[in-house]
């Protein structure tokens, strides 16, 4: 057994290299966005409101500090507002909004802040969020040391630097020199990061009676948990095993199959594979969905019905994946000319040294698997939304030639390509996650008495969520003219105004400013 564990925790350090570099600078002192105001007034907006429920404007939305007070309907469309409107009082900040959306703020359920290694500053990365809507993220691991992340928690609470409001989860483990090797040690682990402020745990894999025993701890001090179900512990703990333990929510996909196998036990793995093998872990990932139990049939309902009945949230990050089923798409995305940074997209560049860079030699053959196997898992995640189950958004950015905000905006455009209305969409990306975080009573939808985290976009995100990208939509328009459209327009997180294009404009200056550093290095 403490052999096994050995292995366990030195391949967790091994899977975790990239996380346990050095912390990222500091995010500086805020100098960015307006309030909260006494009283701040959103007058002429449609609303979406993200727990499901079409469209309706024009409406005028007043927010007392950083808490939404009233959402009072003035009219209808393209007729003139008389009357019923909120006065605006001395002193009240007045944005005229008639055309534009207002919809909650984003929570990104898988939010990495990102190292060293990815990025030069956390500046960078919260600005990239907070520009693309995104107002609550989950950090899932706090990779970057406890005491950086729960730094960055704070400051963000008290709105000292232009940030999402982050959720600490840790790493199983994190701050422990030897693995966790009984039940009575995971048990105390758990107090302690409890005590310390850690909102939840985020798990690998590990042996049963030790993830029992911190799963219970975690509920009784009132922890959430989450799992990466890797394959090195996958044959003992798939994602039905955890669930029924106790796990709240899944990442990914790994351990969803496992549970729907019926005629084999353990994956269909090449005699030569090695997991350490970044490539043959990847290349034979995207042949798993096939080697499960087919939609429809009992495996699959029952699979389906009782992780439901659990409450069990499902975090798919399908982002991450995308370059396996098309490599060049995003490797040549708009955005990494003017928002990537150099070291990032060298982290990208394929290397065996590297977590996630690991297209060694993609073959057609492997994006014709994995487009293969995300038909598969997106049928599992429609049919798992229709039938009552709770489907989040999260991205995992800073892997794989995934940006920051950029992948999240893409994960809702996947979300609707497995078959959820763009309603449905809205919901797994505000108010399902503020649900898994316990957090629906304060977020995740524009409702009197919650927070004031809400997004303004000029465009119908629900028309198409590409307008919604911070390098914006290009449309051709009726004099035949190329135009460019869309892009967030405001984030309001805790009553505090943020002006996207500021944010972005931001972003680009760090960019440059390290491209330029670069060139005078000679790279």
């Amino acid at each position: 057994m403490n052999k096994l564990l050995q292995y366990i925790f030195s391949f967790f350090i091994i899977l975790c290299t990239v996380e346990l570099n050095a912390a990222p600078a500091d995010a500086p002192q805020r100098q960015r966005g307006e309030g909260p105001f006494e009283r701040l007034i959103l007058r002429g907006v449609t609303l979406i409101n993200g727990e499901g429920a079409p469209a309706r404007g024009p409406v005028d939305i007043v927010i007392e500090g950083n808490v939404i007070t009233q959402i009072q309907s003035v009219g209808s469309p393209g007729v003139p507002i008389v009357g019923n409107r909120p006065k605006a009082e001395a002193g009240d900040k007045v944005l005229e909004l008639e055309g534009h959306y207002v919809f909650p703020g984003f929570v990104d359920m898988h939010g990495h802040i990102g190292n060293s290694a990815q990025v030069t500053t956390a500046e960078y990365t919260y600005k990239l969020w907070l520009a693309h809507g995104i107002t609550t993220v989950r950090e899932p691991g706090s990779f970057n040391g406890a005491d950086f992340t729960l730094n960055q928690v704070r400051k963000s609470q008290k709105n000292q630097i232009t940030a999402p409001r982050i959720i600490p989860y840790f790493g199983f483990g994190l701050g422990e020199t030897a693995p966790i090797s009984d039940a009575e040690k995971a048990r105390s682990w758990v107090k302690k990061i409890a005590k310390k402020g850690a909102r939840g745990i985020k798990f690998f894999g590990t042996h049963p009676d030790i993830f029992s025993a911190a799963v219970d701890e975690a509920r009784k001090r009132g922890l959430r948990t989450m799992m990466h179900h890797a394959q090195l512990d996958v044959a003992h703990l798939n994602a039905m095993d955890s669930a029924r333990i106790g796990l709240t929510s899944m990442e990914h996909w790994y351990g969803l199959p496992e549970a729907m196998f019926t005629d084999q036990v353990i994956q269909n793995y090449p005699i030569d594979y090695n997991y350490n093998n970044e490539q043959h872990r990847f290349s034979e990932a995207g042949k798993l969905w096939l080697q499960a139990a087919l939609p429809g049939s009992v495996k699959w309902n029952t699979v389906r019905d009782e992780l439901i009945g659990l409450d069990f949230t499902i975090n798919p990050t399908l982002t991450i994946y995308e370059a396996n089923r098309d490599l060049m798409r995003e490797k040549n995305a708009d955005w990494h000319a003017e928002y990537t940074l150099p070291g990032l997209w060298e982290f990208f560049t394929a290397s065996r040294y590297t977590h996630g860079s690991y297209h060694f030699d993609w073959t057609t053959q492997e994006e014709i698997n994995w487009k293969n196997n995300f038909r598969r898992w997106m049928t599992f995640l429609n049919d798992y939304k229709n039938h009552g189950g709770r489907v989040t958004t999260g991205s995992d950015s800073g892997y794989i030639y995934k940006i920051y905000g950029f992948g999240f905006v893409r994960e809702l455009e996947l979300l609707q390509e497995a078959g959820f209305h763009p309603l449905e969409v809205m919901q797994s990306a505000t108010i399902k996650g503020a649900e898994a975080l316990g957090m629906d009573h304060q977020i995740g939808s524009v409702s009197v008495g919650k927070l004031a985290d809400l997004v303004i976009s000029k465009e119908n995100p629900l028309q198409n969520f590409k307008t919604l990208y911070g390098t914006g939509f290009t449309r051709l328009n009726d004099d035949n003219n190329l135009v460019k459209v869309g892009g967030v327009k405001y984030t309001i997180k805790d009553g505090i105004i943020f002006d996207a294009s500021q944010l972005l404009a931001d972003v680009r200056a760090i960019v440059k400013n390290e491209k330029d550093k670069q060139i005078k290095k000679g790279k």
